[in-house]
């Protein structure tokens, strides 16, 4: 098998983030659901965004924050996804790239403009998404470039992009493509909402084409509707040579392949700020991990340091050197 160009190649919504304080009285108002991340349309969107306090606006989307956290932590990184000839896709465009990220997918020059998802952050850190898609709808399999899926050693894929059937067909295509080239396919859950929405064809995808499985305890009880935690890692692990990556907050993580469970705590925080990007970064540091040959449980530790950094401040771009921690942590 020839030597991968990328570490990581990440195939996911491509969305402006916009991220502002709010509290509870703001969500109860405006009818959002704490913690969850729900679609809108562009009048929606436009409601919310007049009303919302000042924000952070940053590139963002689940897979984009992963890959960028993959080249933080000095691994390689590609990103696929759909943005519009507009201002928000060139400020996507630049900040991916500036963190350096390979991004060359074509914009779209007309139909609707770049993503955009407002997210509001109460003081316990609870973060509700409010996504209008917009240029994601367009992401179809021609955007998928075979060249860097077969080049890339994980092509990791975010359930958030399996709303749209253009993309359900990128998603096939990207995971044969990698198959086809030996390498590995990751996805992530994404939400609990998204596993509802997609229980049954989720099952389809972990339990047949995916090597590597991120979720948290909400997710994976939700993929294999058990009363609790340990039951859905035993369901889980049905398949035992898939990896799978289990985050349980303030609980740590679980991993669990080839009939070996191992337990990782979580890394200490003084103060949790924002949980936005704690699941990606989490997902970033394990794969990066894996890139750099560290053995499962090494890699769950680099998970936890990465997110342990993103949560202690508001926003899902890191603010300290991931690199710097983790050799501080780790060696």
């Amino acid at each position: 098998m020839a030597t991968a160009n990328f570490d990581v190649v990440g195939i996911g919504n491509a969305i402006v983030d916009v991220i502002a304080r709010t509290d509870d009285a703001f969500l109860a108002t405006h009818g959002l659901v704490k913690g969850a991340m729900t679609l809108i349309d562009a009048a929606r969107a436009e409601t919310l965004y007049a009303a919302m306090g000042p924000g952070i606006e940053v590139s963002g989307g689940s897979a984009a924050n992963t890959v960028v956290g993959v080249a933080a932590l000095g691994a390689t990184a590609g990103y696929i996804g759909k943005v519009c000839a507009d201002q928000l896709g060139d400020v996507f465009r630049h900040d991916v790239r500036a963190a350096g990220v390979s991004f060359s997918t074509p914009p779209a020059r007309s139909g609707p403009p770049t993503a955009r998802c407002m997210v509001f952050v109460t003081p316990d850190a609870q973060r509700t998404m409010q996504t209008y898609l917009g240029a994601c709808v367009e992401l179809g399999p021609d955007d998928v470039d075979e060249a860097t899926v077969a080049g890339a050693g994980v092509t990791y894929l975010e359930g958030y992009l399996w709303d749209k059937p253009a993309a359900k067909d990128a998603f096939r295509k990207a995971m044969k493509v990698a198959h086809d080239a030996g390498r590995k396919v990751a996805l992530t859950l994404s939400d609990p909402f998204c596993v509802e929405r997609h229980r049954a064809e989720f099952r389809d995808l972990v339990d047949n084409h995916v090597d590597i499985l991120f979720a948290n305890e909400a997710e994976i009880e939700s993929l294999y509707q058990t009363d609790g935690f340990d039951a859905a890692l035993v369901a889980a692990q049905a398949k035992p040579a898939r990896i799978n990556v289990l985050t349980r907050s303030a609980k740590g993580s679980v991993v669990a392949a080839n009939g070996a469970v191992h337990r990782v705590p979580a890394e200490p925080v003084a103060k949790v700020v924002d949980t936005t990007g704690a699941g990606d970064l989490f997902a970033a540091g394990f794969l990066a991990g894996l890139a750099h040959g560290r053995d499962l449980p090494s890699c769950g530790r680099m998970g936890a340091i990465a997110a342990a950094e993103i949560i202690s401040h508001i926003g899902a771009r890191p603010e300290t050197s991931l690199k710097q921690l983790v050799k501080a942590k780790l060696g």
